[in-house]
Order: structure tokens, then C-alpha cells, then sequence
């Protein structure tokens, strides 16, 4: 169900002026924020909202009432992201928004619609995977958030003019959604996405496991303890991040806070069985079982940092070499940084997929 306005409603405004976060944020272009109710989200054991903000910047020169239609790149942000954090303005930095407002005014890519999909959880993030824990977020993505964005803008409306990119847990969301649902998005953006779990993820485990020893393991306190707080540890971040890839990649059931840990409780030693399901999800592996998927792709693209505290560099270079063993055809580039404000890559991959999408 859509909440906002409908293309003769709030969508038409657009021709006549400006919305005020577009002059805020001093965009060429257009920004709409609308709202749908998410039939995949509903009666989440975790109580998170089922109506979310779709945020649709549009090019200049957009005409709700004209004929030409648009690629649509769909924005996937990371861990602890939402909507509104992707549309903050900070002083010397460029959001996702302003990127694709730069290159289109520039002329240096094709005129396209960004989406921003909102996959925030109270545990910090969804990773975009259907979880009886968290809700339906990948069906929330590809269906529900397509649906009313395909329904209220000027879109090309099939494969071939969507692609999806994201930094970080929407890098990785980015890699799961197009391995996962063949036939939604023609090319695929990961930066800094979460991949070669064996690297990634153990490193967090010793500090998961003695602050959840504070709490005698119980994991509804430590959240409401975590949420109750003015101002929060490393350690606890680390903690509350490993229970959000717990309840997407290994929830016990559905009431929330069932979740099994990759650790176990009475020594902190690493619970390989439980491990082993994360890994089912880890992008370096399923690449393997997913040629298909891949193969139908116009372009696969991942980069990092060389310094990334996570060892995602790592992750990115083992994906895309599995990649190309399949005799897949992949654009990886690393460079000197870390995990961090990376968000100028988007200057080389927003051009890039935009470029291999179907346009008018």
C-alpha cells in the first residue's frame, strides 16, 4: 500500500518546485520521500516499523507527465544505516545523492532515477535476507520497494534498467539480492561489501563474548541495556552487529531474541555449526553455486579499501577470483584507504552502471 501521494499527486509537484531537501541539499535534480506499507515486514518478532521511507532522487529536466523513461539504481545503505543516513549532508563530504545529482548535471553519466531503500532493524541493520527473526527484507527489497517505485516514477520497468549497489552490509546486500533473485537487476555495485566470512567476522567474537558474559547471555537485556545508553563501547557495537548477522543468518525461531552465536557460552570457543550457516550466506561462497545468476549480469563490480579494518579487501579479492574462474568477467579495483567514508566511490560505479542499463 502506497502512503504517500500518487503520480498526480506529489510526484506532479515536482515539475512546478522544488522539494525543500533538494534545495537543502542543493540538488540539480529532484527528491521525493514517500512511504509504503511492506506486506513482508509485517508482525516482525522484533516490532520494527512495516511502513518505510522510498527515497527517490529524479534528474533534472524530469517530467511526470512526459514520455521518456529512466534506469533506476537502487541505493542499498550499511550496518546502523537508514534512509535519513544516507540523505545527511556533512561539511566536504558528498552523500549518494549528491553524487548522482554531480555526474548527471556534469553530463558524465546517463540521466537515472536513485532509490534509496530504507533496512534498518532494532538490532542495526537486515543485510537484505528474508529472516523469520527480522521479516522478509529481501522480499521487502525486490518486490514491495520495486513495485511502488516502478508504480509512481517514470522507470524502465524490467531487468534490464535496475541495477543495485551499496557499501558495506548494502555491498554485500547488493551481491546476495542479484545471486538470489535473477531477473530484478542487470549489474550489481558492491563497495566494501561483506564477503570471505572466515576473515570478516571471527575477530569480533572474543569481545561478543565478554560483553554478553556481563549480561549472563542474555540477549534481550544486553539490547535494552545498549539502547539505554548515552554513549556506547567498541565492544558493544561489535556485540549488537553480531546479533544483527545472527538474526539474519541464524535465528533459532521466530520470537525475538531467539538467535543462535557462532560462540559458544561456556568457553567462547567458536560454535563451527552455527558458523557454518553464516557461511551460507557468505557472497565468496555462493558465487560458486550462482554462474547462472551471475552470468546474466551486464556488470558485476566490487572494490575496497587496501587498509579495511574487516579484511573486506580481502573478502573482494577472493569473490572476485571465484568470479572470474567461472569464466565470468568482473571490474574489481582496490585503492588507499579504509572502511570508512569511502562514499566517493560512487563517483566510478553510479557512471558505470548507469552505462550497461537500458535508457531513452
Amino acid at each position: 500500500m502506497v502512503v504517500s501521494d500518487g503520480p498526480g499527486g506529489e510526484i506532479a509537484r515536482m515539475s512546478e518546485t522544488k522539494s525543500p531537501l533538494s534545495r537543502l541539499l542543493r540538488l540539480e535534480g529532484d527528491l521525493c520521500i514517500g512511504f509504503i506499507e511492506s506486506q513482508a515486514l509485517k508482525d516482525n518478532p522484533l516490532g520494527d516499523p512495516s511502513v518505510r521511507p522510498v527515497a527517490a532522487y529524479v534528474p533534472p529536466g524530469y517530467d511526470p507527465q512526459g514520455s521518456r523513461r529512466y534506469p533506476v539504481l537502487y541505493c542499498l545503505h550499511g550496518y546502523t544505516g537508514d534512509a535519513a543516513a544516507v540523505l545527511s549532508a556533512r561539511p566536504w563530504e558528498t552523500n549518494a545523492v549528491q553524487w548522482i545529482d554531480r555526474l548527471v548535471s556534469a553530463k558524465k553519466m546517463t540521466p537515472a532515477i536513485l532509490v534509496i531503500v530504507d533496512g534498518f532493524t532494532r538490532l542495526g541493520g537486515s543485510q537484505y535476507v528474508d529472516s523469520i527473526h527480522n521479516g522478509g527484507y529481501a522480499a521487502y527489497t525486490v518486490r514491495d520497494v520495486v513495485e511502488h517505485v516502478d508504480a509512481t516514477y517514470r522507470t524502465i520497468a524490467a531487468e534490464g534498467g535496475r541495477a543495485v549497489l551499496g557499501k558495506s552490509s548494502g555491498g554485500f546486500g547488493a551481491l546476495y539480492l542479484t545471486m538470489q533473485y535473477p531477473g530484478t537487476f542487470a549489474a550489481f555495485a558492491s563497495h566494501s561489501g561483506d564477503s570471505y566470512f572466515e576473515y570478516a567476522h571471527p575477530r569480533a567474537f572474543p569481545d561478543v563474548a565478554r560483553t554478553l558474559e556481563k549480561h549472563d547471555w542474555n540477549i534481550e537485556a544486553f539490547v535494552a541495556h545498549f539502547e539505554g545508553l548515552h554513549k556506547r563501547q567498541p565492544a558493544e557495537y561489535s556485540t549488537m552487529e553480531m546479533l544483527a548477522y545472527a538474526a539474519a543468518y541464524s535465528p533459532r525461531s521466530a520470537k525475538a531474541f531467539d538467535l543462535d552465536l557462532p560462540i559458544e557460552r561456556k568457553t567462547g570457543e567458536l560454535n563451527c555449526a552455527v558458523f557454518d550457516r553464516w557461511l551460507q550466506f557468505d557472497p565468496a561462497r555462493m558465487c560458486l553455486q550462482k554462474k547462472a545468476e551471475l552470468a546474466r549480469l551486464r556488470l558485476r563490480y566490487l572494490d575496497c579499501g587496501r587498509k579495511d579494518e574487516y579484511g573486506l579487501d580481502i573478502g573482494a579479492r577472493v569473490t572476485a577470483s571465484r568470479m572470474r574462474e567461472l569464466g565470468l568477467e568482473v571490474r574489481h579495483e582496490e585503492f588507499d584507504d579504509d572502511h570508512r567514508n569511502v562514499g566517493y566511490r560512487y563517483e566510478i560505479s553510479m557512471p558505470a552502471l548507469a552505462g550497461v542499463l537500458e535508457s531513452q
